[in-house]
């Protein structure tokens, strides 16, 4: 008869290792979610520029300087 030791490295690391796969698979569907409602024109395209409200001006910048 053969018994299998588990030490508490090997289970943290089994732990870790379902955590990050369902992590990575709520990652991915998201984005596929996400592409395929956009092309079904259910989902509003999301802006490149997110500093777009941020006003800077030319004499700040050069005051840094």
């Amino acid at each position: 008869m053969h018994f299998l030791y588990f030490d508490p490295g090997l289970g943290a690391m089994i732990i870790q290792a379902i955590v990050a796969a369902v992590a990575g698979v709520v990652l991915f569907s998201k984005n596929l979610m996400y592409k395929i409602k956009l092309f079904l024109g259910l989902a509003k395209p999301m802006e490149d520029d997110v500093f777009d409200d941020i006003d800077v001006k030319d004499s700040d910048v050069d005051n840094t300087k």
